[in-house]
Order: structure tokens, then C-alpha cells, then sequence
């Protein structure tokens, strides 16, 4: 997940900072645990990436409080050629010859999965859209939004359906992805680590509801963080999804940290399996570092997903 137009998505992602504030001395224990675990190999300040086979991205949000043009430059200096940052400094990454990743629409708790949503949420895929047109990025992102009372599941993803429809066609015309995110339902610990009562908590779902919008530009964002959380078997699902999967996000599981030997993905195979698929978008790094130097939990992930 990223930042939006200055709509939901973007006002999710600032709430995020404010809800860290009151986990201040939780983070601190387990950055303070997680240091003495940082390796010993983490590669130096002039670090940049060698083979570029994955084209990497880096989310802004998860890196605060750093500061974005500080973060936007280091990521320059690594060679990153993308970033999903705020509207605010698409000028910055252009200067630099850097692309704007996605951009946003409706947020992932207002969705389509109520009827009574479906103006508002056509609004700000169009906005997204036009927005990623002025800027050449090939996605806008989209959600399902949170399961609510009265309406089960199979009338909310005839809801879902009919409002992509309402603006695919637009999509098709800009030539730019939606693209829809799983998100797991089940961590409940941290406001961006999980997001309980999210409908699209499942990667065969999301395909379904995919398929039957039935449009190229109607894809899958592969978060291997929640899609590990939510259903595993994440390189069978790579494989078997790879027409529809438009973008892929990557942390840490279970704690969306880093993509060390303290987590249970092993990224390297997963990254050698999306480029088997022929793949060639982004893989979008978003983890929550807990590292004291978060430019140096940075560049070990980025090495680590440089196969």
C-alpha cells in the first residue's frame, strides 16, 4: 500500500504516523532488540544495485519520520528508478529522471463493496487516473474495502464488479492498471501491519473478482507480505496468477520489517520465480524498518532482492 492524490489513501497513510506515535516505547523495545540482529554484511552508504534485473521501488510512508527528499535521494543514488512518494514530490523524482510508481484513488476502508460508495470511489479512480497519466505511471491503485453488516459476500463482490466496470473503460483509454490489493485481515497489532474486516483478504477472491471484470487493465497488486499471511504458497500462486498480477510489494513476514533471517520469506526465491514468469514491472519495497539506520535496512533489502 502507498499514497494517493491527496485523497483516502493519502489521509491512511498520515493516520498511520499518528497512530505509530502512541507505540513509541513498543517500537523502541524492538528496534533495540532488532539492532544487535542487524548483519554484519549490510552494504555501505555508496551501495548501488548491481544486476537491476528487478526493478525496484520504495514506499515513502514506512520510512518516517526520514525525510521524503532525503529518502528519494538515497534511493537515487542506489539506482532505484521508481517511488511511490506523495503528489507533492513527483517534481523532485522527475528532476532526478525517476518514475512515479502508482497513484492512489479511494483508500482501502471506504471501497466498493458498498453500492452507497460506488459515486465517490469512481471519483478518485478517475483522478488516479488522470493523475498517473500526467505523470507516467502505469497504475492506479484500488481496494475492496471493509466487509459490512447487511451484506454478505457474494452481493459484495457483484458490488465490487460493477463499480470497476464503472471506470475500466476510462482505464483502458489512459492505458493504466487498476490495480487491486490483497491485504491480510488477520494482524490486528499495528494499524498498517493488518487491516481486520477487509473483504479482499483473499488472494483466489481478488482473482475471481478480477476475471470478471474481465479487462487487461483490471490487475492483481501481489503483496507477498499479506498473501503469505493470508493464504501462503506464495511462488505456486506467482505462477499460477502471472497473467493478472500487475505490481508486487514486498516485507517482511510476520512483522512487516525487514527482509532478513528473521522472517520467513525467502525473498531471493521469490524474486528468481517472479522474473521465471517473465515479469518485468516493479517489486515495490514496503516494509517497516526497525533497524536504527533506515537507510541501511534500505539497501539490505534492496541487495536482497537484486538477484
Amino acid at each position: 500500500m502507498g499514497r494517493t492524490d491527496g485523497g483516502a489513501r493519502a489521509v491512511s497513510r498520515r493516520t498511520f504516523l499518528a497512530a505509530a506515535c502512541t507505540t513509541t516505547a513498543l517500537a523502541g523495545g524492538r528496534t533495540a532488540a532488532r539492532a544487535a540482529e542487524m548483519p554484519a554484511d549490510v552494504p555501505p552508504e555508496d551501495y548501488r544495485i548491481e544486476r537491476g534485473r528487478i526493478r525496484q521501488s520504495v514506499y515513502g510512508w514506512c520510512f518516517s519520520p526520514l525525510p521524503i527528499e532525503q529518502l528519494i535521494r538515497a534511493c537515487h543514488r542506489m539506482g532505484i528508478p521508481s517511488m511511490d512518494v506523495g503528489p507533492d514530490h513527483y517534481p523532485l523524482l522527475r528532476e532526478l529522471g525517476m518514475k512515479v510508481t502508482m497513484t492512489g484513488s479511494h483508500g482501502f476502508r471506504v471501497g466498493p463493496v458498498n453500492r452507497d460508495h460506488h459515486p465517490f470511489c469512481v471519483e478518485r479512480l478517475r483522478n488516479g487516473i488522470d493523475l498517473a497519466v500526467g505523470w507516467g505511471a502505469p497504475h492506479v491503485i484500488t481496494f475492496t474495502g471493509m466487509r459490512e453488516d447487511g451484506i454478505d459476500d457474494q452481493q459484495a463482490a457483484q458490488n465490487c464488479v460493477d463499480c470497476w466496470k464503472q471506470v475500466i473503460g476510462y482505464a483502458e483509454e489512459k492505458g493504466v492498471n487498476l490495480c487491486l490489493e490483497i491485504l491480510n485481515s488477520r494482524d490486528d497489532t499495528h494499524p498498517m501491519k493488518g487491516h481486520p474486516g477487509y473483504f479482499g483478504d483473499d488472494v483466489e477472491l481478488c482473482i475471481d473478482l478480477i476475471r470478471r471484470v474481465g479487462s487487461p487493465r483490471m490487475k492483481l497488486l501481489f503483496d507477498v507480505y499479506h498473501v503469505q499471511i493470508m493464504n501462503g504458497d506464495v511462488i505456486r500462486r506467482i505462477q499460477q496468477c502471472t497473467d493478472e498480477i500487475g505490481h508486487y510489494h514486498v516485507a517482511g513476514v510476520p512483522g512487516r520489517g525487514e527482509l532478513d533471517e528473521n522472517q520467513e520469506v525467502n525473498y531471493p526465491a521469490v524474486m528468481r520465480a517472479i522474473l521465471a514468469t517473465g515479469y518485468t514491472g516493479l517489486v515495490s519495497q514496503e516494509f517497516i524498518p526497525t533497524w536504527p539506520d533506515k537507510l541501511a535496512a534500505l539497501r539490505h533489502a534492496v541487495r536482497t532482492c537484486d538477484v
